[in-house]
């Protein structure tokens, strides 16, 4: 990355950001460097951020700075998904796995930025296309979720075309290694390093025999299939609603690798923040 010319805000829906904002927009003065927003998230607050639409704010920023937590780091690499455009994560409040960075240590996170002095850590995507052939694109999870009151999710999973397995659970989640701590966590999964190039498939509260795990490499290709008894199903995109599924439908998934590029500046590692977030310490047996 070049000397950062143009830098594009995604701002936390409620959070207050004000004091970051005002960091960067100070920084980007002094740097004749441009500060875009979206028009709903900069109408918000007094700022000299230009308004641009998502098209134009992917288009023209050379850095992304998303402001929030792990919610918004989400939506932002969506927007940005099979751009090389960095994304830098800054948290405002709870500790988050995604942002590298709190609001104290923005201003000598982007003089690092300015000297290139950090990383780029490509984070994989999944990808779901339905039979109508429209996508979705998640960089934690896409889940089948039961509706409650409707029946279980029935879902047979094959890879390359050939039957696996048939789970009926509360929900079926694809997730990546950074969705690892998240829904596939709460699930009984497995934590994954952030370097490993694969995904997984994993029942949530199962209700079949079978009911581990399935890890599949980044060149796998699975089919998911709603069977005849379950019931309506969400289709949830990194926790957000993204459609309903019904009996006889079908999602094809794949991986996207690299789909965005998380700036790190050596702050925590993966296994700290891990550690931290999920207050991974063990038997009180070895204490």
């Amino acid at each position: 990355m070049g000397m950062v010319s143009t830098v594009g805000l995604v701002l936390h829906p409620q959070r207050d950001s004000e004091e970051a904002i005002e960091t960067i927009v100070e920084w980007a003065r002094k740097r004749d460097c441009a500060v875009l927003g979206l028009p709903d998230e900069v109408g918000r607050i007094d700022c000299n951020a230009i308004a641009v639409d998502t098209p134009a704010l992917v288009r023209r920023s050379d850095l992304l700075v998303s402001l929030g937590g792990d919610g918004t780091m989400l939506r932002t690499m969506r927007l940005i998904a099979g751009r090389p455009t960095p994304v830098l994560g800054v948290n405002l409040g709870r500790l988050g796995f995604l942002a590298e960075i709190d609001v104290d240590e923005l201003a000598p996170a982007l003089s690092a930025i300015d000297e290139h002095r950090y990383t780029v850590e490509p984070r994989m995507a999944v990808r779901a296309t339905g039979h109508d052939g429209r996508t979705v694109t998640a960089f934690n999870d896409i889940a089948l979720v039961r509706i409650p009151g409707d029946g279980l999710a029935a879902v047979a999973v094959s890879v390359y075309g050939e039957p696996f397995v048939r789970y009926a659970a509360d929900a079926v989640i694809v997730s990546t290694s950074t969705g690892s701590t998240a829904y596939n966590f709460s699930a009984g999964g497995p934590i994954v390093s952030p370097s490993v190039e694969g995904f997984l498939v994993v029942p949530a509260a199962a209700h079949s025999a079978f009911n581990r795990a399935l890890v599949l490499s980044a060149d796998e290709e699975v089919t998911l299939d709603v069977l005849p008894t379950s019931g309506q199903l969400a289709l949830e995109v990194d926790g957000t609603i993204g459609g309903h599924l019904s009996p006889g439908d079908r999602l094809t998934v794949t991986a996207l690798r690299a789909a965005a590029r998380v700036v790190r500046l050596g702050t925590t590692t993966f296994y700290e923040r891990a550690r931290r977030k999920l207050r991974v310490n063990g038997s009180a047996e070895v204490d």
